[in-house]
């Protein structure tokens, strides 16, 4: 029997090709998972996955030029390569901005403002998720995939005020080139402005980021008390001023509390707990009264 391009018995065959090899490949990656930066050399490779060296210094290859893989040019060691980095902080984040649209909506729904979700990358702060408020002057700051420096924006204080001091000084010292492109915040603006988000438990936006416009963020923070990521909420200044402040704080910190135990019962099989607070991070809503 003669068989063409189009036979279906042929691409019944290609297909469990196909599978196969991906399966394989599966199992290379899954080999390489616990290695961290030191790697691991091919024999090893090969005897983890139970494949012969020929099929798995291809198939490396393979994953080598997608940037799944690495290899040093040294020590000639395969780690996980950035490609699958950055496809796995994609896939965190697109899940982060799921689990916040709910959140997102209730915000904007009550304030009638708009809300905005970001998370830490590195030194950066990006925007995954945003819903816009019935009010008729819409403040669209941010783009969904936007990224800030860390401290730049409520949302991005937010996250950087509960970095540990170290983490903090990293990154004022890693942006330093990027701030500049932010003329109204400098590293010793941003140490004062860390220490007074921690000190209220909330950060505040006074026109610094763009002139007539103010903004809240709140942390969303994990068992430990470390940000996972941020809620905010940004409006014209005439909106976000005074005896308001308070409300719209006291809204976000709900939120940001129903959000993080989603979120830790979501990326762990640990129930959700309630995050602990220490004296740095408790809350003072009674700044925004003398605004």
């Amino acid at each position: 029997m003669e068989l063409t391009a189009d036979d279906p018995l042929e691409r019944g065959g290609e297909i469990a090709a196909a599978v196969k090899t991906i399966d394989r490949a599966a199992k290379l990656l899954a080999a390489l998972v616990g290695e961290g930066e030191r790697g691991a050399m091919l024999s090893d490779v090969a005897r983890r996955t139970g494949l012969g060296k020929a099929t798995v210094h291809r198939l490396l290859g393979a994953l080598s030029d997608v940037g799944f893989v690495a290899q040093d040019a040294t020590s000639r060691r395969y780690r996980l390569g950035v490609g699958l980095c950055l496809l796995a902080t994609t896939a965190r984040h697109r899940n982060v901005a799921a689990l916040a649209h709910p959140f997102l909506e209730r915000i904007a729904r009550s304030t009638a403002d708009t809300a905005y979700v970001s998370v830490r990358e590195g030194f950066a702060a990006v925007c995954v998720g945003r819903e816009v408020g019935a009010f008729p002057i819409r403040t669209l700051s941010l783009e969904v995939g936007h990224r800030r420096p860390l401290g730049i924006g409520s949302g991005s204080l937010a996250i950087l005020a509960f970095l540990s001091d170290a983490e903090i000084d990293a990154a004022i010292a890693g942006n330093h080139r990027w701030l500049a492109d932010y003329p109204r915040f400098n590293a010793e603006q941003l140490r004062a402005l860390v220490a007074e988000t921690r000190r209220y438990g909330f950060s505040f936006i006074d026109g610094q980021v763009i002139p007539g416009m103010n903004a809240i963020g709140v942390p969303v923070l994990d068992a430990e008390g470390r940000p996972l990521a941020s809620l905010s909420v940004a409006a014209i200044a005439e909106r976000l001023r005074g005896e308001r402040i308070p409300e719209v704080v006291q809204l976000l910190q709900r939120e940001a509390a129903e959000l993080a135990a989603l979120m830790r019962s979501d990326f762990s099989d640990a129930p959700p707990q309630t995050a602990p607070a220490d004296d740095r991070r408790k809350t003072r809503t009674g700044r925004g009264a003398s605004r």
